[in-house]
């Protein structure tokens, strides 16, 4: 009989239907039963590797359903000795609130010393989990108190510090001292690095029960990818890269970005219907994202959720670049269309996802739109070498690192804000993460009629602590010395004139793994921050560190 490797993932969820994800040990017959009522559907193959994805309909609003998972017929979820309760899947109340939790940056290493270390205490030190101590809470929560949607934005999986496991499955298979090193270099790699990330028994609960939305970063193939043309050309010289970047969208494709789609969404991807119907679609997916990864015209990784009246739009800002030298955009001009068709007015409240923030420390944004300028040739040839060097040594490759589409996004965000694109939302609220720092800003456009309260709020590591060197550097963006040096960079080059500023709302930000959760009901919204810590019986638990009210 097939057993279950990982899952199930709760992954969409409205008020009426839901998908559940899984990974088999073998083909089969997916099953997810709940109510009295059997939900099917067949495995996919992707080179010996056996998914499902399993629609269920015709569920009623702001119900939470007790569910099990079975193949061929025999059950395989929950399993009683995890001590966590029934998966369920909640469906959303016409007209309800919204609780949403989002958090990035996620390492996956084991919960006890020296791991749950600081970095400074320790080299293998990434802290205490956030994502797993918000697990370890929400098993004690009724259904009702569960949140409606957990959003990951970036870096879920680390291809490039792989668990430890993974690691060692890595070096049982492959002489590490060539390139890619220990990172994972193939689609089989890559499918045990997020088997092995997701696996613990709480976060696999925690992930079964909360339907989640998720978009990648670098670090989901490796680090600084795309960050520049010039990154792009020689990573394209290794021997080793084309399988690397296959394994690595083609795991993105099966473990991340299906979960994101709506049935609906999902019945009209062609590419989707092409796989269930192969044999194996390693060979459609390898020649496929070979394509796909030189021209991002080929995929479209952004997507859009309602819940209610409240508009979630995730831009994919890693995946779809445009890298010409004379021409760097986040994302292409078909994909950019598509988000301004879908970033309007007439919602309670809009919300604008992306993986790297969009206003960083008004010195940092500055600091990288001048980088930007002079990799590009604006001194000469010899400083654009140095520009390029800096910009990978700083990650230089937030929004600020591609000037035009910054504009055109904050023109976007004004215009809805405005009333341009309809009624104006009581809030526009941007979630990022990536920068293994949080804060919440408030923007102000300048001699413009917006009458929308504009947030930056990024909440970023879930697990991941970066070392006081770089997180001093990323804080003195924020300073006002740090924005004068900025802006006078910025100003040689004759860019940084934004019509906007930005600032915190709080004196500086926090440093600590953390974990966000906003919550909006009608044309009211109000944002939480905690950090992960051990409490005094020794468990994970989350601790407020701030809480503002947005509108």
């Amino acid at each position: 009989m097939p057993d279950l490797l990982l899952g199930p993932l709760l992954r969409y969820a409205d008020e009426t239907e839901a998908t559940v994800w899984v990974e088999t040990a073998a083909a089969c017959e997916v099953e997810v039963r709940l109510d009295g009522a059997n939900h099917r559907s067949r495995t996919f193959s992707i080179e010996g590797h056996h998914y499902g994805l399993v629609h269920v309909a015709g569920l009623e609003p702001g119900v939470a359903y007790r569910y099990e998972v079975l193949l061929d017929g025999e059950k395989k979820w929950p399993e009683e000795s995890s001590g966590f309760p029934t998966s369920v899947i909640r469906t959303l109340d016409r007209g309800g609130s919204l609780k949403l939790v989002f958090g990035s940056c996620r390492i996956s290493a084991p919960h006890e010393p020296p791991h749950t270390l600081s970095n400074e205490e320790n080299e293998l030190g990434v802290g205490t989990d956030a994502l797993y101590a918000m697990a370890m809470r929400l098993q004690h929560e009724p259904s009702e108190n569960l949140p409606n949607a957990l959003l990951l934005l970036g870096d879920q999986v680390y291809a490039d510090q792989p668990p430890l496991d993974t690691l060692d499955f890595i070096r049982s298979r492959r002489d590490t001292s060539k390139p890619p090193g220990d990172a994972a270099a193939d689609f089989e790699e890559y499918s045990r690095l997020y088997r092995d990330s997701w696996k613990d028994p709480a976060i696999r609960w925690l992930l079964s029960t909360v339907p989640s939305a998720m978009v990648f970063d670098d670090h989901e193939l490796t680090d600084d990818w795309n960050i520049s043309e010039a990154w792009v050309e020689e990573m394209r010289t290794l021997p080793s890269w084309d399988e690397q970047i296959f394994g690595g969208l083609a795991s993105y494709w099966v473990y991340q970005h299906l979960g994101n789609l709506s049935p609906q969404e999902l019945e009209g991807d062609e590419l989707f219907e092409k796989v269930k119907h192969a044999h194996d679609a390693g060979p459609l997916l390898r020649e496929f994202f070979y394509r796909a990864h030189r021209d991002p015209l080929l995929t479209r990784w952004s997507f859009c959720r309602d819940f209610g009246n409240v508009r979630l739009v995730v831009v994919d800002s890693r995946g779809g670049r445009v890298l010409r030298r004379d021409r760097r955009s986040i994302v292409d001009a078909d994909e950019w269309r598509w988000v301004e068709e879908r970033a309007t007015g007439g919602f309670n409240h809009l919300l604008l996802a992306t993986a790297v923030p969009v206003l960083p420390g008004p010195g940092m944004h500055h600091l990288q739109v001048w980088d930007e300028a002079v990799s590009s040739g604006a001194w000469g040839e010899r400083a654009a070498v140095w520009g390029e060097r800096l910009r990978r040594s700083l990650d230089f490759d937030h929004w600020g690192s591609f000037h035009d589409s910054f504009v055109e996004l904050t023109n976007l965000i004004r215009a809805v804000g405005a009333g341009e694109k309809g009624q104006p939302p009581a809030s526009v609220v941007i979630l990022s993460g990536d920068v293994h720092y949080g804060y919440l800003a408030e923007a102000t456009f300048h001699n413009q009629d917006v009458t929308s309260p504009i947030y930056q709020a990024t909440c970023s590591p879930l697990r991941n602590a970066s070392a006081a060197t770089k997180r001093r550097l990323e804080s003195t963006g924020w300073t006002k010395l740090g924005e004068l040096v900025g802006r006078f960079l910025a100003w040689l080059i004759g860019a940084g004139q934004e019509g906007m500023s930005w600032r915190l709302t709080h004196r500086e930000p926090w440093l600590e793994n953390q974990v966000a959760t906003l919550e909006l009901e009608g044309r009211r919204a109000m944002l939480r921050f905690e950090k992960a810590t051990i409490g005094g019986s020794g468990e994970p638990v989350l601790k407020r560190i701030y809480r503002h009210i947005l509108a």
